[in-house]
Formats: C-alpha cells, sequence, structure tokens
C-alpha cells in the first residue's frame, strides 16, 4: 500500500453528557447541527477539502447513528479503495478483557496497526466534536517548516475564558515551552483545539510508553503531551484565525445556532470554496402557506410553514401550524408543530410531536426537548 504523507483519526466517542437530552441516544458527534448537518460534518468535510484522503473514525458511545451517517464516507468523497474512512470501534484482542477506549491516547494505541497499515509521515490528531472551518495542509505545512515533532492547533481566547481551557504557552517563534489544564491564572490565552499533528515515529514511541504506565489517565492532553515537552521535543502552536465553537453544552449549543443567523457570521456555511457535506434524507420542498412569516431563519427542505418563524433554525420535515410562533429556537427534523403553539429560546430534539395550544420557554433560560416526546398542551419553561 502507498505510503501517505498525513492521515487523520477523529475522536468521535463521546457522550457529551451536558448536551443532556439530545445526547441520550446519540453521541455527541452526531447531534443534528445547523439545520441539516450532524457535528461531525464539519471535521469530514474539512479533512475532504484539505485533500486529506484517508480518515479513521473512532466511535464508542451510542455509536449507531453515527456509523449509518457515515456510512462509506460518499458525501465527503472518502468512498475510497486506498485510504477513504473507515469506522474504527473499540474491540478486544487476545488475552484482553476490557476493550472500551480508556482515554482519547489510549483509543489511537488501540488503533496503531490501522494506522500502520498505511505507514504515514504523520498523523492528524482530531475531535469529531467542535464546528469550524479549517485547512488542515496549512497547518501540516506550518508543521513540516518547524520540523515539529507535534504542532498543536491553538485559538485565541479572551483572557476571563482562558481558565476554562487547556493553554499553551508558547514563545515568539510559537514553540511551546509550557502546558497548563484549565490554569486559574493563566500566562497565555493560546487555548488548545485538540488538533494534535504528530509525526507518527514520534506518537508511536510515547503512545507505547504511555500504555506501560499504571498511573496514566493515557489522555493527550494529561499525559502525552506533558511527557513530550519534558523530554524537550519540539513542539509548536499553531495560531489558527476563524470561527471555532466548543458546543459540549446547551448554551454553546444554542448560541452556535444564533451565529448561523448573523450578517456577519464567520461561519458562512453558503461558502462554495469551502463546502460542508452530509448525508441526506430525501424531502418535497419546502412549502409555506399564505399565513406564513418568515424571518431571519434558516429552514431545509421538507418543511410545511403556516405559522411564524423568527430568528431560528428549522431542520427537514418540520411542520408548523397555523397561528404557532417560533421565536428564536432550534426545531430538528421531522417534528411535528401544531396549531396555536409558542415556542421562545427553545431547543426541540427530532420526532417531537408538541400538541396545539402548548407554551415552550419564555426567552430567558433554554427549554429543551428530547428526541420522540409527546408534549401536550402545557408550558414549559
Amino acid at each position: 500500500m502507498k505510503k501517505k504523507q498525513i492521515i487523520a483519526m477523529i475522536l468521535a466517542g463521546g457522550q457529551g453528557s451536558r448536551l443532556l437530552d439530545l445526547t441520550e441516544k446519540i453521541a455527541k458527534p452526531g447531534v443534528p447541527f445547523g439545520g441539516k448537518y450532524r457535528i461531525i460534518d464539519f471535521t469530514l468535510s474539512n479533512c475532504s477539502n484539505s485533500g486529506i484522503d484517508t480518515v479513521g473514525v473512532l466511535t464508542q458511545y451510542e455509536p449507531h447513528i453515527l456509523n449509518d451517517h457515515i456510512g462509506r464516507g460518499s458525501p465527503w468523497d472518502l468512498d475510497r479503495m486506498d485510504g477513504g474512512v473507515t469506522v474504527l470501534q473499540p474491540h478486544t484482542k487476545k488475552n484482553d478483557e476490557g476493550g472500551w477506549y480508556k482515554g482519547t491516547a489510549n483509543a489511537i494505541y488501540q488503533n496503531m496497526q490501522f494506522i500502520d497499515k498505511y505507514d504515514p509521515e504523520n498523523v492528524l490528531i482530531l475531535s469529531g466534536d467542535h464546528i469550524y472551518k479549517m485547512d488542515y495542509e496549512k497547518m501540516l505545512k506550518f508543521h513540516k517548516e518547524k520540523d515539529a515533532d507535534v504542532t498543536i492547533g491553538v485559538f485565541n481566547v479572551p483572557m476571563k475564558d482562558a481558565p476554562s481551557f487547556g493553554i499553551m504557552n508558547a514563545n515568539e517563534d510559537y514553540s511551546i515551552y509550557e502546558f497548563e489544564e484549565k490554569p486559574k491564572q493563566p500566562k497565555s490565552t493560546l487555548a488548545s483545539m485538540g488538533i494534535y499533528i504528530f509525526k507518527w515515529s514520534v506518537l508511536k514511541e510515547y503512545l507505547l510508553e504511555d500504555e506501560k504506565d499504571p498511573t496514566s489517565s493515557n489522555d493527550f492532553g494529561k499525559n502525552i503531551i506533558p511527557n513530550l515537552l519534558n523530554d524537550h521535543k519540539k513542539l509548536f502552536a499553531y495560531p489558527f484565525e476563524g470561527y471555532w465553537k466548543d458546543v459540549g453544552t446547551i448554551e454553546s449549543f444554542w448560541d452556535a445556532h444564533m451565529d448561523l443567523l448573523k450578517p456577519d457570521n464567520e461561519l458562512n456555511i453558503f461558502d462554495k470554496d469551502w463546502k460542508i457535506n452530509t448525508r441526506q434524507g430525501v424531502y418535497p420542498p419546502l412549502y409555506v402557506s399564505d399565513d406564513a412569516v418568515i424571518t431571519t431563519s434558516l429552514v431545509d427542505k421538507g418543511c410545511e410553514i403556516e405559522g411564524v418563524v423568527k430568528n431560528s433554525v428549522i431542520f427537514p420535515g418540520v411542520k408548523i401550524g397555523k397561528n404557532s410562533k417560533v421565536i428564536n429556537s432550534v426545531i430538528m427534523q421531522d417534528t411535528v408543530i401544531e396549531e396555536n403553539v409558542i415556542i421562545n429560546k427553545a431547543i426541540i430534539a427530532d420526532e417531537v410531536v408538541i400538541k396545539k395550544n402548548t407554551v415552550i420557554g419564555d426567552d430567558t433560560e433554554i427549554a429543551i426537548i428530547g428526541h420522540g416526546r409527546i408534549v401536550k398542551s402545557e408550558v414549559i419553561k
């Protein structure tokens, strides 16, 4: 098999418990986003648009919907004989009782055989649960110019937010001399994005050593990166400029959807030069009645709108009945909203039925309705 310059490994097994009802039956990277996508579509599209043609997706928690969504990778041009996309689930080996991934580093360790098959010079480690557009080819060029053992993608955050992130302290040439996990008094605002390019020979060595350590958490941030720094390896920070959002909480998930509706939104899902691709269902065209009013919203195909939609994101197949109002909300696919319903500042999951005369949300806290619920006439805040 032809030697690869770089392959990508996407960590996509997280539960995302802070997303509450949205991840009850699906892994966080598989959660619907932006009116037609799933969160992982952004990472997969970044790989495809960056010319990376070999991708491993490491799943674990509730993987079935995510596995079906990825399939053979055709929406991202990753259905290839030499490489393409491969879903990698935990597995047991001979004389090995536990197969579950114990941490981010252990997940890669368990799939070293997959990586070795392509004999890559470099391995790109990604999280499958962030919303952003990034050209990894530019990061690889930076990595090679610096002759780095590892290059870490960083995002400049406000100083007040820095204690919530893993912070890279770097010199003027972006060489990293220290890593601090959620420091109370940060020295820098360079937050780790959880994006790493490793020389495969270096990463392999440290994964093998880390696995021998019974006290290790088998984690990149807690173990691998500090060990590399302790051994004075060449670590560099790659500064990313653009839109990047960790949608790991209900608040950040809702905020990211509201960002899509801003006229100056940096993400720009309409950019034809950097398309975000997804696997799409078959729906009829959008229907809008004479009485319907839609303003500052994203509404996908297959919807039937007879009410008012304002500053909201509406996924495919949604029905909104007469005299109903949806404001500042996210309504996921195939949900039915009957007549005389008011929804204000809410996230409604897929295949929900909201009966007539129901009020959900009050424009203060974000109201959440989980998958498949039937909500009868009541007030929900």
